[in-house]
């Protein structure tokens, strides 16, 4: 009899069976034909599940409903078209303006046109190729401090291991951006806010479903509101102070500071306060959140495929030194590397980018009509069964072979491509190849008993219930 699926080893078949793999969590999918009543309440309770099987094998997916039309395009070609050859063509959507606006205000992930075009002149010389290595110091120290805040929970007991990836992703964004570490007393504020956003899911409300006109007000449930106004006035403090230190001709030179000093080259205009505590909200937000969620499953995927977690360990063992702080240890991770480009495709943070047609089109011989949205959806593109080889497997191996480099090429965006592609992605593979490499240098994680984690987007994909792990110490010094 052959083992299992879930058994893991070779060499506990038996002559003859195939090697049987585990499976990544993957939600279950809703029928095919169901009313519009049900799947809005679908919808509302979770975006991923509330989608049909066959969008994994579709090219294109037409949705009419009495309140809107969209079109889902996983055809390589159309993605192309509406991200990196005609992105003007294609803004981003007023739906999504609509949830985060709360928050993030006109902050650079939702804006369009001139005013965008405008932030991304002074907000992309911080995170320039060349940056990373001035902020890689402030990944380190807080990936060290990971370490030891995790030595009291690594007794065997199952833990939420998202509450942790969120702790330690903050506290590098705190790091680079404020040159403070995440236990500041605003930075905890902060910390805490930002969980409990998360909890009352802001990405559900009137505006997201319904067309509704500008002038119209919106409902929002009263905790999104509250937490929003709390982060933005913690954020705005933060900007404050940093402005009365640059005055005072003592800000450090960090994220924020390059940020706030440089000019846009047209016109010679920085941002102004309130401009600002909307660009670190988007920073604070997209800088930890995307990465604390990637880094959450990529610990579930080590315990899943234990081979897989003692590799990027033994690796580990031989390439950090947790007393030194050299640049050159990331481009030597490259088994961490793999398996955060792995982990990026089977769950990417950001699972759908929503655009609107701002003139009529034709996709695929159908009419898409002005106003049309249109969603490219980087969680079916990075499983779709005519692109990917074993599409929900997971298989680190596969970026290098030609294969695998080709479906990349055509449909791997975790990042988003084209002129909108998000400027912190080589600070994002940075800190998660490092920091996950450096919790399994020192800790081994496994499965917590009976529990199997769903992946739900809320504002990005995480464990519906957590993803409960359990760690214990290798034999090794701590930092």
């Amino acid at each position: 009899m052959c083992v299992t699926a879930g058994k893991d080893k070779e060499s506990a078949q038996p002559p003859g069976c195939p090697v049987s793999r585990p499976v990544p969590a993957k939600p279950a999918q809703r029928p095919e034909q169901v009313s519009l009543l049900s799947y809005l309440l679908r919808f509302r309770r979770d975006i991923l599940s509330a989608q049909p099987a066959r969008l994994y094998r579709a090219w294109m997916a037409e949705f009419r409903t009495p309140f809107f039309t969209s079109f889902l395009c996983n055809d390589p070609d159309l993605v192309d078209l509406v991200l990196t050859e005609r992105p003007g063509d294609f803004p981003k959507s007023g739906r999504l303006f609509e949830a985060l606006q709360p928050l993030l205000g006109h902050s650079i992930f939702i804006t369009n046109g001139k005013e965008w075009e405008r932030q991304r002149r002074i907000t992309d010389p911080a995170f320039e190729s060349g940056r990373i290595r001035e902020v890689f110091p402030a990944m380190w120290d807080a990936a060290v401090a990971a370490v030891g805040r995790l030595e009291p929970l690594a007794d065997g007991r199952p833990i939420d291991i998202e509450p942790q990836t969120s702790h330690v992703a903050l506290d590098v964004i705190f790091r680079a951006l404020f040159s403070i570490p995440v236990e500041d007393r605003t930075a905890s504020a902060v910390f805490d806010a930002f969980r409990a956003h998360q909890a009352s899911r802001p990405m559900i409300n009137t505006g997201s479903l319904l067309p509704l006109p500008r002038w119209m007000p919106r409902w929002r449930a009263r905790k999104t509101k509250a937490t929003a106004r709390i982060i933005r006035g913690l954020i705005r403090k933060l900007v404050d102070e940093r402005q009365a230190d640059l005055d005072a001709g003592r800000a450090p030179d960090d994220l924020a500071t390059r940020i706030m000093t440089t000019a846009d080259p047209q016109d010679g205009s920085t941002f102004s306060p309130e401009e600002m505590a909307d660009q670190m909200g988007i920073f604070l937000l997209a800088g930890h959140e995307t990465s604390a969620a990637a880094l959450a499953w990529a610990l579930y995927l080590m315990a899943l495929f234990p081979d897989w977690q003692e590799r990027v360990a033994q690796e580990a063992e031989a390439v950090i030194d947790p007393g030194k702080i050299y640049f050159s240890t990331a481009s030597k991770l490259k088994l961490a590397r793999a398996v955060f480009r792995e982990t990026m495709r089977l769950y990417p943070p950001v699972p759908m980018y929503l655009r609107e047609a701002a003139r009529a089109e034709r996709f695929r011989a159908r009419d898409v009509p002005r106003g049309a949205q249109i969603i490219v959806s980087p969680w079916h593109l990075h499983r779709h069964e005519r692109i990917w080889r074993d599409p929900d497997g997971f298989d680190p191996t596969r970026w290098d072979t030609p294969e695998g480099r080709e479906s990349s090429r055509r449909a791997y965006i975790p990042f988003s491509a084209g002129a909108r592609v998000c400027p912190g992605s080589a600070f994002a593979m940075t800190e998660g190849q490092l920091i996950l490499a450096m919790i399994l240098r020192h800790y081994r994680v496994a499965l917590a008993p009976g529990h199997t984690p769903v992946p739900v987007a809320q504002l990005t994909v995480r464990g519906r219930d957590g993803i409960r792990l359990t760690l214990t110490p290798r034999k090794t010094e701590t930092p």
